[in-house]
């Protein structure tokens, strides 16, 4: 399994995420009717968030609410919820520059493609249509790259720190419940009140209070995603409220126990977890299969990383000599094991194994399936460098069992980092020095 961790990483979530990220406002602070616009509102530790900010998060938010046709709050109430993401962002990139976490401009370079590839754009379109908006290149290229460096610390404070053990998804497929809803996907909106760690029974009350009241707003007709964003403590609170779909498996068990007596379009009860009060919408669900056989590849690679002393163009340069060599009649696996900077497969002479459909990211993916066994690819880029690929063969394997336990060890994992970064998430601001210099933005 060792491949999967190995190419499996949160860069798919980061660059959907970037895809609806609102770009930075242009002229965000020259807005009519605002004053003093580089006032300090909240001080973060030895940093600080200003008004001039807040009114650029501020526009760039409503912009996005719009997109998506979620109703906008009145000012007041998105300007508190946007202090609190923005807090909570300012924490988590001080603590990425304080252990060392650096995004290179390569990593923001390479981003920045995809980005266009996915408005189906080359990179100089993408920059003209960017301009033609009037929006900043240099503004937005900041955003990915604190994007980046956040996506980089919750894979290793979050992710690499969750691990599933065989017993456990053992006994998660010997619960015939757990069996059966494998196969369900659930779309789903969320509101959250939190609770502070030991809380007192006033605080407890209060939130429960508060999310009763919102229950009751829900039930006369308020619309969900416009209270989730007005209200809502969850880290997604800015979408509506979205966790879009959700395999069971990744869901708690107070979720599907309410889940399992609503229909589409319901509204759940007010629901008590560890950190707070919890509302959920079901907007659709939906039952899987699992194919039977899959088609197989067994491939290797040589893999280079651009760094700050080796260019994309050197290493690509680099690739194309170990290529050449190979094809002379040099052993692969031996130049694998020499030159390669993939620590999970280098000593095994390149070797990844027998992959699944799906097991790569999509750019080494799409290059391995287009050679025939024994043939070696171009240098191909990923989030990880470049790389050489070669295909070793094909079959076609019954992976039904092997899919079950897959299937199954993702879904805890998944289920299990998201309880562990709202733990995360509230003991960094806990431990954090925070101060709000207006009362009314508390």
């Amino acid at each position: 399994m060792r491949r999967v961790a190995i190419f499996i990483v949160p860069w798919a979530v980061l660059l959907g995420l970037m895809l609806f990220l609102p770009p930075p406002a242009a002229n965000a602070a020259a807005q009519p009717g605002t004053t003093d616009l580089d006032r300090i509102l909240v001080i973060v530790n030895d940093d600080v968030i200003t008004e001039s900010e807040l009114l650029e998060r501020l526009a760039q938010t409503k912009k996005q609410l719009v997109i998506e046709k979620i109703k906008v709050p009145p000012d007041d109430i998105l300007r508190k919820q946007l202090l609190d993401r923005m807090v909570l962002e300012r924490l988590e990139l001080q603590l990425a520059a304080q252990t060392g976490i650096h995004v290179s401009d390569a990593d923001v370079d390479h981003a920045f493609e995809t980005l266009a590839q996915r408005n189906k754009l080359s990179v100089a379109d993408f920059r003209k249509a960017m301009k033609a908006s009037g929006l900043d290149i240099d503004a937005y290229r900041a955003q990915i790259r604190d994007q980046i460096a956040i996506q980089q610390l919750l894979e290793r404070e979050i992710n690499n720190r969750v691990t599933v053990s065989d017993s456990e998804v053992n006994n998660f497929l010997e619960n015939r419940e757990n069996r059966a809803g494998m196969g369900m996907t659930y779309n789903l909106s969320h509101i959250l009140i939190g609770i502070p760690e030991s809380a007192s029974p006033e605080a407890i009350q209060a939130a429960k209070k508060r999310a009763e009241d919102i229950h009751r707003q829900l039930a006369q007709g308020a619309d969900f995603a416009q209270t989730a964003v007005s209200y809502s403590q969850g880290s997604d609170a800015l979408k509506g409220g979205s966790l879009g779909w959700k395999k069971a498996g990744e869901l708690p068990e107070l979720f599907l126990n309410a889940l399992a007596r609503m229909s589409p379009g319901n509204i759940s009860d007010v629901l008590r977890g560890p950190n707070g009060f919890h509302i959920l919408k079901l907007n659709d669900k939906r039952g899987t299969t699992q194919a039977a056989t899959v088609t197989q590849t067994h491939v290797r690679h040589i893999l280079l990383r651009p760094s700050e002393i080796r260019s994309v163009a050197d290493a690509r340069r680099q690739l194309l000599n170990l290529r050449e060599r190979i094809l002379n009649g040099e052993d692969f696996a031996a130049l694998a094991r020499a030159h390669s900077e993939d620590p999970g497969s280098a000593a095994n002479g390149g070797d990844l194994g027998w992959v699944n459909p799906g097991q790569m990211v999509p750019e080494f993916e799409k290059a391995m399936n287009a050679l025939q066994p024994n043939q070696l690819s171009e240098p191909v880029r990923t989030s990880f460098g470049l790389h050489l690929i070669q295909v070793l063969g094909r079959r076609t394997h019954d992976i039904t069992h092997e899919r079950l336990l897959d299937a199954a060890r993702q879904q805890i994992h998944a289920r299990k980092a998201d309880e562990r970064y709202e733990q995360w998430a509230r003991q960094l601001r806990d431990e954090a020095y925070v101060e709000y210099k207006e009362d009314d933005l508390n």
